[in-house]
């Protein structure tokens, strides 16, 4: 075969690709992940379901490359908000990023839950969706980092029952840095996620109007309990 009809056959691939998995995320929005249907997906793209089986052998498979999707382009907003605000404080890059995160998830708001919301009945991610999953918090762990080698970090009251976890923590995540900074960030990382799943999800609703000051502000606050300082470069 020609590399020309080689190179048809790949660009075809990866349109019927790229339209499955469309056609997936309107089912997301319309039905929840737990009914994903493949059958459902082929049927509205008019295709039999034993040639979309050539895409996507099973249920699961679909629903790993949509959710490896969702993570790699909120993986990419993350790094393209730290990459704009690399001139700033270690507080304000933390907080683009942060906002960068919420305004994904609000603009995405079905891939949102797909990857944070409740899990899908049945269905055990691989070891392939770690890696995009953890994009969002390598960014995090940079900034400290950079914080750490240049105006410094403000270490965290650490209990000394939790000092075994948070040693532990360090070791596998970010072995340069005080465990006290890396058990902050944990528990950080998840309040910034439950912020913007409360706002998603509704439980905002009737207790927060101004929700975008509200967030910026809150952010701030995790900034300050991992440790980062107003200031520096």
């Amino acid at each position: 075969m020609s590399s020309t009809a080689q190179g048809a056959r790949a660009r075809a691939r990866m349109e019927v690709t790229a339209a499955i998995k469309d056609e997936a995320r309107r089912q997301l929005a319309a039905e929840g992940a737990a009914k994903l249907s493949l059958r459902a997906v082929a049927r509205e793209l008019g295709m039999v379901s034993s040639a979309l089986y050539r895409y996507f052998p099973s249920r699961d498979d679909l629903l790993t490359a949509l959710i490896i999707d969702a993570y790699d382009s909120l993986g990419e907003c993350a790094e393209a908000a730290q990459d704009k605000a690399a001139d700033a404080g270690p507080v304000q890059r933390w907080t683009a990023v942060a906002e960068a995160v919420r305004g994904w998830g609000l603009r995405h708001p079905h891939e949102y839950a797909l990857i944070y919301g409740s899990p899908v009945p049945g269905y055990t991610a691989p070891d392939t969706t770690v890696p995009p999953a953890s994009r969002v918090g390598l960014v995090f762990i940079g900034i400290l980092r950079d914080a750490h080698r240049g105006p410094g970090l403000a270490e965290p009251p650490l209990p000394a029952e939790l000092r075994p976890e948070a040693e532990r923590m360090a070791a596998d995540l970010a072995p340069d840095l005080p465990p006290a900074n890396v058990a902050a960030l944990v528990a950080s990382w998840a309040e910034l996620f439950g912020l913007v799943g409360f706002e998603l999800f509704g439980q905002f609703n009737r207790v927060v109007e101004d929700r975008e000051t509200f967030f910026r502000h809150a952010a701030a606050r995790l900034a300050h309990g991992v440790g980062l300082v107003e200031g520096g470069q």
